[in-house]
């Protein structure tokens, strides 16, 4: 019954793993922050994902409405910083995408860095480009969870496309 329930929390979170333990193939949202976009450096990090081997499934630029990003945000409603997140998010565009890849959801955290810059090692997206929390270039999902939670929230399904790349035999080892 473990593993049959296993299974099924894997298909609802996107998830396809070969046994418990092992590493999954998971979607995770990426979005470029109005700062990334102001500053130039939607290729720079878009390249480090792509460098990365994760493979890219949706992609749009967009000027988010108040009403998305605090749903998007909702899990800090009536925290200090909210309002000022909140209205930072709106103030620009911003690139949202949905991007594939094994363990994705935590390396792709590994890849940003830290939430405050200057906590961020270098190498990483913050570590190297970002200047302070608040202006911290990226959102990456924290959980299978909210990643199929926030692509449904700035994806309609027809927008995240399902295709195979050349290279994948080259990027994923498949015995």
């Amino acid at each position: 019954m473990l593993i049959l329930g296993t299974l099924l929390l894997t298909i609802i979170n996107g998830q396809t793993c070969s046994a418990p333990g092992d590493s999954c193939v998971e979607r995770t949202f990426i979005a470029l922050k109005p700062d990334a976009i102001q500053r130039g450096l939607v290729g720079d990090i878009i390249n480090r994902f792509e460098r990365k081997g994760f493979h890219l499934l949706g992609l749009k630029f967009v000027q988010p409405s108040r009403q998305l990003v605090e749903k998007h945000y909702e899990e800090h409603l009536g925290r200090p910083f909210y309002e000022g997140l909140v209205n930072y998010m709106t103030s620009g565009p911003v690139l949202a995408s949905v991007w594939e890849g094994k363990n994705i959801i935590s390396s792709s955290r590994s890849l940003l860095g830290a939430t405050d810059p200057s906590k961020a090692a270098p190498g990483t997206i913050r570590g190297d480009l970002a200047t302070q929390v608040g202006r911290n270039l990226v959102h990456a999902s924290d959980s299978p969870a909210n990643a199929e939670r926030e692509i449904g929230l700035w994806f309609q399904p027809e927008e995240v496309q399902s295709w195979s790349r050349a290279l994948k035999k080259w990027i994923n080892e498949e015995n």
